[in-house]
């Protein structure tokens, strides 16, 4: 009869000595919190006193308050996870979260700049080194703005002699490492940056004025400012990885490396983007000329 406040902190525990990432333990903890704190109202202090209904009150409630079915289809994960956990270790045996169910909602397809929103961009953030840098290296390598802001320095590879450069990915949770190619644009961009990069112990790539790694939140921010400055509408950081995807793709790169540069973990997840791209563009694309 294992209270809820304890089987939330077993739950925590569990996912950190998982490997998980430190946001997805903050996220996945905060949701359980948050149901918590709903079933404390409802006097069920237990784990083996929630049932089905409780939790479907729970995502009603938050349905009222104004969260977007998204964010709910989230939390409704969350919940999963955590009678799941709580199941495997017999805390419960009964799983109330078996039928619980994701609320339905509309996936946007992902946003694919064109060759001028694409230039714009770049346009737009060039007086900014840094963030130059950065816009740069999404938009040439696809990698992801988690995996951009864990580089390191040593993760970058010059180009020398005949030898082209390279980017090395570490791995992340659900993923493995990677190598990706450093185009000129690429190179030309971060050789630029490293010339004013401030001077630092600290071996992260991409670091602020005084020396300390750049947060995810910050890039997001600033590369939602250059976007409404090139006049790009509706468009987020994520976009930037789907156009890498898209413009290999048109430009006729192969569906297994576009997959392999890109780190997907199955060969479907680029698929989907073979829909996406038919007729996109009247002439298919020439990365050199982007």
């Amino acid at each position: 009869m294992i209270p809820v406040h304890e089987a939330h902190g077993k739950f925590v525990d569990h996912l950190k000595n998982q490997g998980r990432s430190s946001a997805t333990v903050l996220a996945y903890g905060k949701d359980i919190e948050q149901l918590g704190d709903f079933l404390n109202e409802l006097n069920k202090n237990r784990v083996s006193e929630i049932n089905l209904k409780d939790l479907q009150a729970f995502m009603a409630k938050l349905s009222k308050e104004g969260y977007t079915p998204k964010s709910i289809s989230r939390k409704t994960n969350s919940t999963k996870t955590f009678f799941r956990f709580l199941k495997i270790n017999d805390f419960i045996t009964d799983d109330p979260a078996t039928l619980l169910e994701h609320p339905k909602f509309e996936m946007k397809p992902p946003r694919i700049l064109s060759k001028t929103e694409y230039r714009a961009l770049r346009d737009a953030a060039r007086a900014d080194t840094r963030m130059s840098a950065i816009i740069e290296l999404l938009l040439q390598t696809g990698i992801r703005i988690g995996e951009l802001a864990r580089l390191k320095i040593t993760d970058v590879k010059f180009s020398t002699g005949s030898k082209t450069g390279e980017l090395h990915v570490p791995a992340g949770e659900s993923y493995p490492d990677r190598t990706v190619p450093l185009n000129k644009a690429g190179e030309t961009a971060l050789k630029r940056y490293l010339e004013i990069r401030p001077a630092t112990r600290d071996d992260t790539l991409f670091v602020t004025k005084t020396g300390r790694p750049l947060l995810v939140r910050n890039i997001r921010t600033a590369i939602d400012r250059y976007f409404k400055l090139a006049g790009i509408r509706d468009a987020k950081v994520n976009d930037l990885r789907h156009t890498f995807v898209a413009h290999h793709l048109m430009a006729g790169t192969s569906l297994v490396l576009v997959s392999k540069l890109a780190g997907h973990k199955r060969l479907a997840t680029t698929e989907k983007y073979l829909n996406l791209i038919q007729g996109r563009l009247e002439e298919p694309v020439k990365l050199e000329e982007l």
